[in-house]
This record gives C-alpha cells, structure tokens and sequence, in this order.
C-alpha cells in the first residue's frame, strides 16, 4: 500500500471520529441551550403575570363599579337632590356618567379590546337613554319629573346594556382565577 493511502486512511481515522463527537455535542449543547431558554421564558413570563394579574384585578373591579355607577337608578339616587331642574338633572347625570368614564379610561390597558368595546356600548347606552328621557320632559319641569320618567322606563325596558357589560367583565376575569 503507498504511504500517501496510508496517511489518508490515517486521517480519515481521526477525522471521523472526532467529526462524529463533534456533532454529536453540538446537538446536545445545543438542545441543552435552546431547553434553558424556554425554561427561562416561562419563568420570566409568570413572573409578569404574578406581577399583571393583581393590576388586571383591579382593573375589572374598577370597570364593574363604573357599570354599577353610571346605572340609572344609581345616578337618580346620588343626583336627584342636588338637582333642581330637569335640564340640571341631565347635565348632571351626563357629566357623572363622562367623568366616571374618563376616571377609568387607563383601565383598557389590563382588559381585553372585546370587553372595552362592550363597556363603552354600556355607556353610550345609558347616555342615550337619558337624552332621549329628557327630550320628553320640558327642561324646566323639576328634577324629580325626569328621574320618575327614567325609572319608569327601565321598570318597562329594562336596559341590558350595563348588565351584559357586568357579565363580560365577570366572564373575562374568571379566565385569570
């Protein structure tokens, strides 16, 4: 056999074997890291969560209070006497009903666009509701005319708008207990 064949062939011993090594802890490492990277992933995203989650809480308590005090018996309760007419009694219970709104505004960030959506058809709802009610009233009748008018309404169409809101944040927090 010619010596070139030899030290190819001598080459070739060590060559594949270490090629063979080679690869064979590439892939190990390799599964070894992409592994520990999934590991620290998940640890980092429950650590989010342990951190999200009560700010998420928070945030649907807030949003079924809003839906709780931009309903309409709650808003005749809290405004009928400090209102002396009718037309007060309106802009008072559109003006409780836009700031309640903006106060939690911020919470959409924790809440899903869905529930949003549903939260703010609630209010426009109800803001609806009172100026169509205060349309039939003349604007200097006294507040109470206007209040036994809106509860009156709901007493014959209840409006469901608030509770489908409740039961959206109720449903959607339930996800995350």
């Amino acid at each position: 056999m010619p010596v070139w064949l030899e030290v190819i062939l001598e080459i070739v011993k060590i060559t594949v074997p270490a090629l063979i090594v080679y690869f064979t802890a590439y892939h190990l490492l390799s599964k070894f890291l992409e592994s520990k990277y999934h590991q620290k992933s998940l640890e980092l995203k429950q650590d989010s969560k342990k951190q999200t989650l009560p700010m998420r809480m928070n945030a649907y308590e807030r949003l079924a209070l809003l839906c709780e005090r931009i309903s309409i018996p709650n808003l005749v309760l809290r405004l009928r006497g400090s209102s002396k007419t009718a037309q007060d009694l309106r802009m008072a219970m559109l003006m409780t009903i836009q700031q309640e709104f903006e106060y939690n505004l911020t919470q959409q960030v924790y809440v899903s666009q869905k529930l949003w959506e549903i939260i703010k058809t609630a209010r426009d709802n109800t803001v609806n509701l009172v100026e169509e009610l205060a349309k039939q009233v003349p604007p200097d009748a006294p507040s109470r005319d206007l209040a036994a008018l809106l509860l009156k309404h709901l007493q014959q169409h209840p409006d469901l708008s608030l509770e489908t809101a409740l039961a959206a944040i109720r449903k959607e927090a339930a996800v995350y207990l």
